[in-house]
């Protein structure tokens, strides 16, 4: 980079900072946060209250902080893979030399404990527990056939069971939200096996589409896609406003990433099928604002 200016030099350590942290996963996080917070689990909260509370603001940085370590910590132990799958990512991720990415880690995780140890003595053995559990993934677990793919789902889901025990409502229609959620985690983890067959292979992860095929792997990624089904009809069955519409749309809209999936055979089509998840992810915290909403 010596024939660059500084200022630009800048600006590509910035970028690959903000691909190493996953910067938008962590915003799309924190905005779920709040809107579940406020819509669904304690919705008599008004915007006011809740931005202004600083114990929920604590965790809201504990869970940003420990799970932007958790993607730097997993880069860490998937460069190998990361250079055959996504040369270019691994390239541009990988200007911050490895010691930079391992003392932002420590930092990161040393930040998330403070920040919990600030609410309660349990809320630091959780984020503890959460930080943990991040680390045997990414050294251990996720080189397991099946078991790193149930894992990673109910990592993602952690963070949204901190803020369900904060504040303590423990309703069937919680568990619906999270089980959708699960699923659709669930299925995108598989789908990003099937893209990054060709790295797994080398690196000897035992992921679905190593161990069995492609076309096994599809089978059992749709079944997780249509079981998506029993969470959303009990979800727009309940008292959810307008995001009623979110859920029933839900059922074509998966029948047809089903469909698109089934027919897929490159690591592009792969991708785009993991994309159109993500989409559906996302128009979903979206709309979780829409459940204040009544029809």
């Amino acid at each position: 980079m010596a024939f660059l200016s500084p200022h630009k030099v800048t600006l590509l350590k910035l970028l690959s900072l903000f691909s190493l942290i996953r910067a938008y996963n962590i915003v799309v996080l924190i905005a779920a946060q709040y809107l579940t917070a406020r819509y669904i689990l304690s919705q008599e909260l008004n915007w006011t209250t809740l931005l202004l509370d600083p114990y929920f603001f604590c965790i809201i940085l504990a869970t940003a902080f420990s799970t932007a370590a958790g993607y730097i910590i997993n880069n860490f132990y998937d460069a190998a893979k990361d250079q055959i799958n996504r040369p270019r990512k691994y390239i541009l991720e990988h200007i911050l030399s490895q010691k930079v990415h391992l003392a932002m880690y420590l930092l990161l995780n040393l930040g998330a404990l403070l920040c919990a140890s600030f609410l309660s003595l349990k809320a630091f053995l959780f984020f503890l527990f959460y930080i943990f559990s991040i680390g045997i993934y990414s050294t251990v677990i996720k080189r397991l056939f099946w078991l790193s793919n149930l894992f990673s789902a109910l990592l993602m889901i952690l963070p949204f069971w901190a803020i369900t025990l904060y504040f303590k409502n423990f309703e069937a229609l919680i568990f619906y939200h999270a089980s959708y959620l699960f699923l659709l985690l669930f299925a995108r983890d598989i789908v990003k096996d099937l893209e990054n067959f060709k790295g797994d292979w080398v690196q000897s992860y035992q992921t679905l589409p190593v161990v069995f095929d492609h076309r096994v792997t599809k089978g059992i990624c749709i079944v997780i896609l249509l079981l998506c089904f029993i969470p959303a009809t009990l979800l727009w069955k309940k008292d959810i406003g307008y995001m009623n519409y979110y859920f029933m749309l839900s059922i074509p809209y998966l029948i047809a990433v089903s469909f698109v999936l089934m027919f897929a055979q490159s690591q592009k089509a792969y991708l785009w099928v993991h994309n159109l998840i993500k989409l559906w992810i996302l128009v979903g915290v979206v709309s979780i604002a829409l459940s204040g909403q009544n029809i």
